[in-house]
């Protein structure tokens, strides 16, 4: 009888609380819906490019499955390649081909060079593209998978644990009274919330200066840019995962509450964030991409590390975070005069 009283008042407690029934629901929901959405994508289709190919030799060609651009001279198909246009592409010096890819991501290498080889098929005797020689604007073929999905994880590692870290903690203060104290102080809703994420902006500034050491100097994650850039991006990332954690705290009422966002604010972002080709997902989905924080911040921290970009091609990307970040403060600060009624 004590066993029944007890999980019969665990099924009503659960029953009154209409966020976790939905979250029960509606979250795995999602999130398979996503998964159906990615993997049911379509295949990527190369992007190449044609310098100097004579017409005879274009005409035995297999071009079918790729997109083409020809190119009459290599500086500009390679100017394609750093402005991310190709993936690669095939010059042809006194009819002789070599290969030129673009090479940060292994994937797109390897379909690229699958259709290579299948273009090549219909010449004999060389047969395959296996004997042309290949150049790498950037990475080699020596790079790994973690090489290039390192500085996606990175960046979501740093977003995950600062919004998590920020919410709770900013809901304990709520909760214990402490912002209470604040409130009835003359201090102003808008120089709480400063306060508040300055504060908690100490310590994220050390543990994303730590982590980002870590993984470059101790993982030897690849590394073609400047130190300085890869902070910069994940000290941006972390203030808009800090502004965003304690905007969301105002609608939680304890950490469970706080904890039941990781699967609607959090996990949808892993999938525009560089981890899957965003070429490939359905148009359905994709358009949600520069939407969310990590599509930036993943981008800029890929060109930095595998890429050995500068502040020109960066630049955007920490202006966006930047914004988010002040489009979450005003909130916050709306929120906290509206919505947190204590």
């Amino acid at each position: 009888m004590r066993v029944r009283a007890l999980f019969i008042r665990i099924l009503r407690q659960i029953i009154r609380d209409k966020r976790t029934m939905a979250l029960l629901i509606f979250a795995p929901i999602l999130i398979l819906t996503m998964l159906h959405l990615v993997f049911n994508g379509d295949d990527y289709v190369p992007k190449v490019g044609l310098v100097e190919i004579p017409e005879a030799l274009e005409a035995q060609l297999n071009l079918d499955d790729a997109e083409i651009t020809k190119y009459s001279d290599e500086g500009t198909a390679k100017t394609a390649i750093e402005e991310q246009i190709l993936d690669g592409y095939i010059v042809f010096d006194k009819n002789i081909p070599s290969i030129v890819l673009e090479g940060s991501d292994p994937n797109v290498n390897g379909a690229t060079m699958r259709w290579i080889q299948e273009a090549f098929k219909p010449l004999q005797p060389a047969g395959t593209a296996s004997d042309l020689e290949i150049e790498y604007v950037h990475g080699s073929d020596d790079m790994g998978q973690f090489d290039y999905f390192g500085p996606v994880l990175l960046g979501f590692f740093i977003f995950f644990f600062v919004f998590l870290i920020a919410g709770v903690s900013f809901l304990r203060e709520r909760t214990t009274g402490t912002l209470e104290r604040l409130l009835s102080s003359p201090l102003r809703k808008w120089e709480i919330v400063v306060g508040y994420i300055v504060g908690f902006g100490i310590f994220t500034v050390i543990q994303s200066t730590i982590i980002v050491s870590y993984a470059i100097y101790v993982l030897g994650m690849l590394m073609e840019g400047a130190f300085i850039y890869v902070l910069l991006i994940t000290l941006a990332l972390s203030f808009t995962a800090l502004t965003l954690g304690t905007l969301l705290s105002a609608f939680a009422n304890n950490e469970l509450q706080m904890i039941q966002f990781i699967p609607i604010v959090i996990v949808p972002q892993i999938f525009f964030s560089g981890l899957f080709n965003l070429e490939t997902i359905s148009e359905w989905l994709n358009w949600i991409g520069p939407f969310t924080p990590l599509y930036y911040a993943a981008d800029a921290l890929r060109n930095v590390m595998v890429r050995g970009a500068g502040w020109d091609e960066i630049y955007l990307n920490l202006l966006v975070l930047i914004g988010f970040s002040v489009f979450f403060v005003i909130l916050n600060i709306l929120a906290l005069r509206k919505y947190r009624k204590i």
